[in-house]
C-alpha cells in the first residue's frame, strides 16, 4: 500500500485477536513499512497527539463522594496519573503502526458543570482553539456538548459526549464518539421496555398506595435541548403504542439546587397520581429524589435507562433502599466483577503497581474507544480514516455492553439486559449491601425485548 510519504506500508492479518484476554480487542494485525509521517495535523511518524482538558471544579464525582464518603474522590492528578498509564498500556498492546498515543494535558477555562447546563459555549470554544493550536488529532474530555461541538468545528476528534441524540452526532461525523450511548437509542430502548412490558396493567411493583394501582408513567430527563429531544422519541413511541406517556418532568442539571429540585419533582409526580418513573437521569438527582420521595411515603416505580451510572451498584447504594427497591428495567452493562478485576484496573496495574483512580474503568472504555479507532484505521490516519475503522471494526460484547459501530451509531453500546434493584444482595463489585440483579440473562438489541411482565420479584 502506497502511503502519503511517498512510501509503502504492509499491514498483514494475523490470528485472533491483537490482545489475548481483551473482550473488545480489534483483530490482530501486523505492520511493516512507512506509515506516511504526518497524515493529518496532531500526526506525524512517530506520535498521535491526544489532548485532555484539566479543570479544577467540583464536578458530578466530587459530589457523588461527598454523597459516599471519600472513597470515589479523584483528583486531577489522579486522573492524569491514570490516563497517562492507561496511554502506556494501548502503547504497548494495541497495533498504531510506529506510532504511539502522547497525552496533551492542558488546564482548560471552559467549565464542564456550566456547559452542561447549557452555557459557557464562549470559553468552550476558546479551549477547542488552544486544542487545535497544540497541534492535537484528538480530545479524550469532550464531555458536554458546548466543548464536543467545538472540537469538531476545529476539525479535532473529541470522545466523551454525554449522551447527545443520534441527529446530533449524525451532524458531527466523523468527529465525535462516545461511550455514553446516544440518547436516541436509550430513548428508544426505554420506550420499548416500558410499552412492551408495563402499559395498560397494574403497578404491581409499586409501593404504599400505589402499589396495584393502574399504571400511570411520567418521564424525566435534564431539560437540556438535546436531551428533550430524546425525551420526545421515546414518547413518540409511548403514543404510537397507544399509551400515555403522562407528565414530561424537565429538571436543570445543577448540582447546587437538586436537594430543592426533588423535593418538588416528587410533589409534581404525586399531584399527578405517577406510579411509574422512566428516569433518563443523571447519578446524583435519584439521590436527592428517593429522600424526597421516602419522606413524603412515594414509591413509585422507578424505570432505569441505564444512564450515567444509574444502573451500577455504587449509584444505586446511594439512593434511599426503601425506594430503590421499586427501581428496575435495562442496563447495556454485563454482570460486576470485584473493583480489583476490572479490565481498566488489570490494564493500569499492567503498568504501574499504585493504585488507580477510581473512575479508571470510564477512562479506560473511553480510551479503548480511541485505541481501536487507531488501529482500525490503518497506516494513514485522519478522521474519514479512523471512522472508516470504526465502522469496520467488528462487533464485540464485553463488560460495558455489545460495541458496534457503523453510520448513525457513533457510541457504544448497542444491547440491554433487564435489571431490578434488590437492597439486601451483595455488590460483586464492592461487596457492600444493594446491587442490580438481572433476570432471564438474556440481552436484547433494539426491537428485541420481549412482552410480558418483568421477570422480578415483587418487592417486599
Amino acid at each position: 500500500v502506497s502511503t502519503p510519504g511517498g512510501g509503502s506500508a504492509k499491514v498483514t492479518r494475523c490470528a485472533g485477536d491483537q490482545v489475548v484476554g481483551d473482550p473488545y480487542s480489534p483483530p490482530c494485525v501486523q505492520f511493516s513499512g512507512d506509515n506516511g509521517g504526518a497524515t493529518h495535523h496532531g500526526v506525524n511518524a512517530k506520535e498521535v497527539h491526544v489532548s485532555v482538558r484539566v479543570l479544577n471544579e467540583k464536578g458530578f464525582q466530587q459530589t457523588l463522594a461527598a454523597l459516599a464518603g471519600a472513597s470515589l474522590t479523584d483528583t486531577p492528578d489522579d486522573i492524569k496519573r491514570t490516563i497517562t498509564a492507561l496511554a502506556e498500556y494501548f502503547n504497548s498492546h494495541y497495533q498504531f503502526y510506529g506510532r504511539k498515543m502522547v497525552l496533551d494535558f492542558y488546564d482548560g477555562q471552559g467549565s464542564n458543570t456550566n456547559e452542561l447546563l447549557g452555557k459557557g459555549r464562549d470559553k468552550a470554544q476558546v479551549d477547542a482553539t488552544t486544542v487545535k493550536s497544540m497541534g492535537s488529532f484528538a480530545d479524550l474530555s469532550a464531555t458536554s456538548e458546548p466543548y464536543a461541538d467545538a472540537l469538531a468545528r476545529k476539525d479535532v476528534i473529541g470522545f466523551g459526549d454525554p449522551y447527545l441524540s443520534t441527529k446530533w452526532h449524525d451532524d458531527h461525523v466523523p468527529y465525535i464518539w462516545s461511550i455514553a450511548t446516544a440518547g436516541t437509542k436509550v430513548a428508544n430502548q426505554a420506550a420499548e421496555y416500558a410499552t412492551k412490558k408495563l402499559c395498560g396493567k397494574n403497578a404491581a411493583f409499586a409501593g404504599g398506595a400505589l402499589k396495584g394501582k393502574p399504571r400511570k408513567f411520567a418521564s424525566m430527563a435534564p431539560e437540556n435541548s438535546w436531551y428533550q429531544e430524546s425525551v420526545q422519541v421515546a414518547r413518540g413511541t409511548f403514543t404510537a403504542a397507544k399509551c400515555d406517556p403522562g407528565v414530561n418532568v424537565a429538571y436543570q442539571l445543577d448540582l447546587g439546587t437538586m436537594s430543592n429540585q426533588a423535593s418538588n419533582i416528587v410533589a409534581q409526580l404525586q399531584s399527578s397520581g405517577v406510579t411509574t418513573v422512566l428516569c433518563g437521569c443523571d447519578p446524583i438527582i435519584p439521590v436527592f429524589l428517593s429522600g424526597a420521595a421516602a419522606r413524603q411515603g412515594y414509591f413509585p416505580e422507578f424505570i432505569i435507562a441505564g444512564t450515567a451510572l444509574t444502573d451500577t451498584d455504587i449509584v444505586g447504594q446511594l439512593w434511599n433502599q426503601d425506594f430503590a427497591k421499586h427501581a428496575f428495567g435495562i442496563s447495556s452493562l454485563t454482570e460486576p466483577v470485584p473493583a480489583q478485576q476490572t479490565l481498566g484496573y488489570a490494564a493500569y496495574r499492567a503498568v504501574r503497581k499504585d493504585e488507580p483512580a477510581f473512575s479508571v474503568d470510564l477512562i479506560y472504555y473511553q480510551m479503548a474507544q480511541f485505541a481501536i479507532g487507531l488501529q482500525m484505521a490503518g497506516p494513514t490516519l485522519n478522521p474519514k480514516t479512523f471512522e472508516a475503522g470504526m465502522y469496520a471494526y467488528p462487533g464485540k460484547l464485553g463488560p460495558a455492553g455489545f460495541w458496534g459501530f457503523g453510520p448513525h451509531d457513533m457510541t457504544t453500546a448497542d444491547d440491554v439486559r433487564e435489571i431490578y434493584w434488590s437492597p439486601s444482595a451483595v455488590s460483586k463489585y464492592n461487596q457492600k449491601p444493594g446491587a442490580y440483579l438481572e433476570t432471564d440473562h438474556k440481552r436484547y438489541k433494539q426491537g428485541q425485548i420481549p412482552g410480558g411482565d418483568p421477570q422480578i420479584p415483587i418487592p417486599g
